[in-house]
């Protein structure tokens, strides 16, 4: 401990530049970690966040609200499935809107006909709708308060219809769009005011509790079973399934795997040098009488601080960066990735140590009598 520490000590500059390397990359990784997260919930955090434990789409749909219609035969079979305790319909669609006087923007709206299955299954503020009229937004998107008018209900002169936003939810957005909660009746309105040429509007999706006694991936199963047309996942599958959240997920792999690398060989790297560089030192030591485990345990010590130096540095620099928003991307601060990459990384970081600790035990004393410790 004393060796270690003095040397460190005596390159403080050399040792502070490794640190800060390790502080950038754990700061990089834990970044991209939150990016990843807050892209990925941006994609189907409304998903997540509604309250059907099952949820069942059209096979044809692709997995998605935006794809997938319920025709009336199969809603049908579907309801009639053993195990279903109840069922509900879900409608989703994207307008063109206008939020108070900003400019108009996208937003994606959910109609459900049951509360307890599709809508949001948790409020970060204010209420479910009671009343026509009356929305859920997504947190990152809306305010209590707001009006939200449809573009197509301006444009026919419909100067008093309004959404009012009642209630919030976080992390409760679709395909990275702001996004409403309504009740069923309100959802065919605004579907009929953007196409008045539509028959009879259609759901999305049939959002399904199963019975007392039957779990959710049962239900699943006996739904699947009983139609070719309809795809039943859990709500958890449902937003890991949804196209393009295994592709994201994959391309932040890579990213993280080159992260993982670099750490051990930086580190490793740079004791092997410093061991070759300190080797007439590390003679010396040895010849009067030094033991190896001595100062194998010196490099794991310096090792060790390094490595808890930059981490700590990392998430200092990380947890005010988690806090912001990027555009519709809300970032969170997320523990359990700090302590993932933390142990992994300071894991690697001893791993790294090897060879320049086997290094160490190579040494000779009686090198330290004809000049080869200099080598």
């Amino acid at each position: 401990m004393f060796l270690a520490l003095r040397e460190v000590r005596r390159a403080k500059a050399r040792f502070g530049l490794l640190t800060a390397a390790i502080a950038l990359l754990v700061f990089l990784i834990l970044t991209q970690q939150a990016i990843q997260n807050g892209l990925l919930t941006a994609f189907v955090g409304a998903i997540e966040r509604q309250s059907a434990p099952v949820l069942v789409y059209s096979t044809d749909g692709e997995r998605t609200l935006q794809g997938s219609v319920i025709a009336p035969p199969l809603e049908r079979r579907i309801r009639a499935v053993p195990g279903v305790a109840a069922a509900g319909r879900i409608g989703q669609s994207t307008f063109t809107v206008r939020v108070d006087d900003r400019e108009d923007s996208d937003a994606a709206m959910i109609g459900y006909d049951r509360a307890d299955l599709g809508a949001p299954d948790e409020l970060s503020a204010g209420r479910l709708p009671r009343a026509p009229g009356e929305a859920v937004g997504s947190a990152a998107d809306f305010s209590l308060g707001d009006r939200v008018r449809l573009q197509a209900e301006r444009a026919q002169g419909d100067a008093g219809r309004a959404l009012r936003v009642v209630g919030l939810a976080r992390d409760a957005q679709l395909q990275v769009t702001p996004t409403l909660f309504v009740a069923w009746p309100d959802y065919v309105a605004a579907v009929e005011a953007a196409n008045p040429d539509v028959k009879k509007v259609l759901p999305s999706a049939l959002g399904v509790r199963p019975a007392p006694g039957v779990s959710a991936a049962a239900l699943v199963r006996r739904v699947n079973d009983a139609s070719e047309d309809a795809d039943a996942l859990t709500r958890a599958d449902a937003a890991r399934k949804s196209p393009g959240v295994a592709q994201v997920r994959r391309s932040f792999q890579v990213i993280f795997l080159l992260y993982g690398l670099v750490a051990p060989l930086v580190t490793g790297l740079f004791f092997l040098i410093i061991t070759f560089q300190k080797s007439a030192a590390l003679t010396l030591l040895r010849a009067i009488g030094a033991r190896s485990a001595v100062l194998v345990r010196s490099l794991l010590v310096q090792v060790l601080l390094v490595m808890a130096g930059g981490l700590a540095l990392g998430v200092a620099l990380y947890a005010p960066l988690s806090q912001m928003t990027l555009g519709s991307i809300t970032l969170r601060f997320d523990p359990g990735a700090v302590l993932f990459w933390s142990v992994l990384l300071l894991v690697l970081g001893l791993l790294s140590a090897v060879v320049a600790a086997r290094r160490v035990l190579q040494i000779d004393p009686i090198e330290a009598t004809t000049g080869g410790g200099a080598r």
